[in-house]
């Protein structure tokens, strides 16, 4: 049985590696942040899933910011696989919080990497680092590939790219089976909601059944490449299972604005977003990414990985799952006004 080790498992690729290694039988430990209120909700369904053997699946304390737990749990552990997901990984709030964004993001790649060295796991562990497509920033070429030149336009992607360098500089220093997955935007019903996708659809779902007046969004024109972070991850698993590591950009080839994001959720709930969105100024980032498309040949070509949910499917799935919560916001008050 392989064993493996996720920062970040709380998040949205977090949660859907972990079922996925689970389903290929792997042992996995995940490190979690200390906390006042649970923050464990993505995970729940694993450990009350009867298919799932809840005795694979492990969760420490621990932080980026902490690099004596973190060579505790590799000596102790000793994974053969270690996913690095953990960030702050908001973009617009790198530019209120960069100091912490850079600690976490950027050194929190140096500490695992360096955990890695002092626990003796070079010649044993495969790593995984969560490079992002906002690297690219103010793009050099359309679309970008794993060669396009870097310009990073916020603290969060330059953070990422920090620690995108680093782990090609312990791959070729110390012989680490290192990849990083420059991944595209990768949305679920899994993904936070003060991310643009989910507060569309969570809003939009709202406002249908009566519990919410309008939606206040920022920047409208910018264009990302979308995909679905569920089929994401099994491509983060692929780089880990090759003989030679190296770095993969995993997207759709596809762009679309966050206007088209709109129509393709409101119209979906027979609605016309342009009666319920407003725009804030606040919501803007100080340095805009206009446009990212990634072209993933080489992730086909080489993983024989490709996305297969579209762009709409993608809306629909995530309008469906919020659905679903609001009418249970809903059904609680009506209950609670008798």
């Amino acid at each position: 049985m392989k064993k493996a080790l996720i920062t970040g498992i709380t998040g949205q690729d977090g949660s859907y590696l972990a079922e996925l290694l689970l389903g290929k039988n792997y042992e996995v430990h995940g490190i979690i942040r200390r906390a006042s209120t649970f923050n464990t909700s993505r995970l729940d369904h694993l450990y009350k899933d009867p298919l799932v053997d809840d005795t694979k699946l492990f969760l420490h304390y621990g932080d980026l910011a902490d690099s004596v737990q973190l060579v505790k749990l590799l000596y102790e552990l000793q994974p053969d696989e270690i996913y690095n997901l953990g960030a702050q990984s908001h973009v617009r709030v790198s530019f209120d919080v960069p100091e912490y964004t850079s600690d976490v993001t950027a050194l929190g790649a140096t500490r695992i990497l360096e955990s890695l060295r002092e626990a003796g796991l070079v010649n044993k562990a495969r790593y995984y680092q969560a490079s992002s497509s906002e690297m690219f920033g103010k793009v050099q070429e359309v679309p970008q590939t794993e060669t396009t030149p870097f310009w990073p336009r916020s603290p969060y992607a330059c953070a990422k790219l920090y620690a995108h360098w680093l782990t090609i500089n312990f791959r070729e220093s110390y012989g680490l089976h290192a990849s990083s997955g420059i991944l595209f935007n990768h949305e679920s019903p899994r993904r936070g909601e003060t991310f643009v996708t989910r507060k569309i659809t969570r809003a939009a779902t709202r406002i249908k059944l009566g519990l919410q007046k309008k939606l206040i969004l920022g920047n409208l024109d910018a264009k990302r490449d979308w995909g679905y972070a569920k089929e994401y991850v099994e491509a983060m698993w692929l780089m880990l299972q090759q003989d030679n590591p190296d770095d993969y950009v995993i997207a759709t080839n596809e762009t679309h604005s966050v206007r088209e994001f709109l129509e393709e959720v409101f119209s979906y709930l027979d609605m016309d977003w342009n009666e319920y969105v407003g725009f804030d100024k606040k919501y803007e980032r100080p340095a805009e990414v206009e446009l990212l498309i990634g072209d993933p040949s080489k992730a086909k070509n080489q993983l024989g990985w490709e996305p297969k949910v579209t762009f709409a499917e993608l809306a629909r799935i995530m309008v469906d799952a919020d659905m679903e919560i609001a009418k249970r916001e809903l059904a609680i008050k009506q209950a609670m006004e008798g």
